[in-house]
């Protein structure tokens, strides 16, 4: 349903917004540019690092389709998430605020949906401009009303259809979550009435549903592997998996197709919609654990589960791109690809990678963040510098661009593009990046803020790391010199630390765009 917010901007859209001069109040009214109205398909992958792909350096991972859009769309070097971890970073893409302004962490299996239902989103603004908007693949913002029970038997809402998406075909959580259940629009895919699902605490299921672990699979006859965290509250497919589930045996996913069901939805809603402008978000689960590729990938890298779940990916965005281009949409379509975070390694399971989450650089001779500190988890270059390609045919000339650009910056962006009023209230750290984003300026942001545990200031080649522990000193890096963020130069530099610090806190307390900030 769409809320008031929303409907007194769609009345502005309707009747003169586009007459109106923009004026301070307002982010992305100019009229869009003569024929830039193109499809968008975002495909996201997940715990992605800047060194994961051929074309960033990855020599044990072959990725020929990924590499093929970056040969022929524009690679950047200084592309940023949002944050170190996947909830806060989808977050700030889908709303172009930064998550810990709502304290938004990692969320547990059955978690609230944390996007408020009225707040401005990617979604909204392409579906302002008439398009048709879809997402298929991993969520892992919640689901279901705050203070209400989530009701996976009947229809689980609000969700992203409440958030501007028309469709909707979810891996609602993460793969190493429960539930393990497809949903589409608000209903469980396959689920049988006579066998309810139940997903919260031990011992709560509803009398007669099918246990876990102690059902079809136990512990003891895993066919994949168990958590190496202990996370083994529920077993499904052989996999210990966070929470407990029971019941809704017919409508569990089968992990090694998962790839192939979200590729096929993927190619639905391209087929159902060529024929007006769309925005398909693509979100992947791979490569986050538990990384379970396919057979046919498996022994297709060098790095085992980790490296083949990679190569499966590469897969799907081959996929994807076929489909845009069976229907000749390619040369009209600006197709991104990105990641949530930065690389992890062992993150609980036992699946042949020998480092523990990206507490050190190189597993078994590759090192998924390239040249750049940490990964996953951290707040160093690492952690949110990740590829971003972009490409477009009919708009981008292919090459590298150094500029420094953010995904919270998709929200005013594409409203820009597309002539879309932005109020100021909403999306209040997404800034106009249209033109780094499409090649026409190499510049693009002086600040971005990181998020991890703590946050970082980038003010052009200069890093202010502020470290969540009580005491501890700012942090400051000169990345011109410095890319592996290896020597604190604090010491060296009092002045630029104490008042990159002032300004952080200031971020901390208002939007970048109330600050005027780019």
């Amino acid at each position: 349903m769409m809320t008031m917010k929303h409907t007194l901007t769609f009345l502005t859209l309707l009747f003169g917004a586009c007459a109106a001069s923009p004026d301070a109040s307002v982010v992305g009214s100019s009229a869009p540019r003569s024929g830039e109205r193109p499809n968008v398909v975002l495909i996201y992958g997940d715990d992605v690092g800047f060194g994961d792909l051929g074309c960033y350096g990855a020599e044990k991972i072959p990725t020929p389709n990924l590499d093929r859009l970056a040969a022929e769309g524009l690679r950047f070097t200084d592309g940023h998430c949002a944050a170190g971890t996947c909830t806060p970073s989808r977050f700030a893409l889908l709303t172009g605020v930064h998550g810990f302004r709502s304290g938004v962490r990692v969320l547990p299996p059955n978690a609230r949906l944390t996007i408020p239902v009225d707040a401005w989103t990617l979604p909204d603004t392409f579906r302002a401009a008439g398009y048709r908007t879809g997402i298929v693949g991993k969520w892992h913002l919640g689901l279901g009303a705050e203070g209400e029970a989530v009701d996976w038997n009947g229809a689980v809402k609000p969700g992203p259809m409440e958030l501007g998406f028309d469709e909707s075909f979810l891996l609602p959580s993460t793969n190493d979550r429960v539930p393990c259940v497809y949903l589409e629009g608000h209903g469980v895919v396959g689920l049988d009435p006579t066998d309810p699902l139940y997903v919260g605490k031990l011992g709560g299921a509803p009398e007669g549903s099918t246990p876990y672990p102690n059902g079809r699979k136990t512990p003891e006859a895993m066919t994949y592997y168990p958590s190496s965290h202990g996370h083994n509250q529920s077993v499904i497919n052989g996999i210990g998996r966070i929470g407990y589930m029971a019941g809704g045996e017919a409508a569990l996913w089968d992990d090694e197709t998962m790839a192939d069901v979200f590729v096929e939805r993927a190619t639905r809603f391209i087929d159902e919609n060529h024929e007006e402008p769309f925005f398909l978000f693509f979100s992947s689960q791979d490569i986050h654990v538990p990384r379970t590729p396919h057979p046919r990938f498996k022994g297709k890298s060098e790095l085992g589960y980790r490296g083949d779940a990679m190569v499966q990916l590469d897969w799907a965005a081959g996929a994807v791109m076929e489909a845009l281009e069976a229907r000749g949409l390619a040369e009209n379509t600006v197709v991104i690809f990105s990641s949530d975070n930065g690389p992890v390694y062992d993150d609980g399971y036992v699946d042949g990678t020998t480092v523990l989450t990206s507490k050190e650089e190189v597993d078994r001779g590759h090192d998924g963040s390239g040249p750049y500190r940490g990964g996953k988890y951290q707040v160093y270059e690492g952690g949110t510098r990740v590829p971003l390609i972009v490409r477009w045919p009919g708009g981008i000339e292919p090459g590298v661009s150094t500029a420094l650009v953010t995904q919270v910056d998709f929200v005013a962006s594409f409203a820009s593009m597309l002539g879309v009023p932005l109020p100021e209230e909403e999306a209040m750290d997404s800034r106009d990046a249209i033109d780094a984003l499409l090649g026409r300026d190499a510049v693009g942001r002086q600040y971005v803020v990181e998020e991890a545990r703590g946050l970082a200031l980038r003010d052009g080649p200069w890093k202010l790391v502020q470290r969540p522990k009580a005491g501890a000193g700012a942090e400051l890096y000169n990345l011109a010199d410095d890319v592996g963020e290896a020597s604190d130069v604090a010491a060296e530099h009092p002045e630029r630390a104490e008042a990159m610090s002032v300004q952080l806190d200031g971020i901390r307390a208002a939007g970048l765009r109330s600050l005027g900030l780019r």
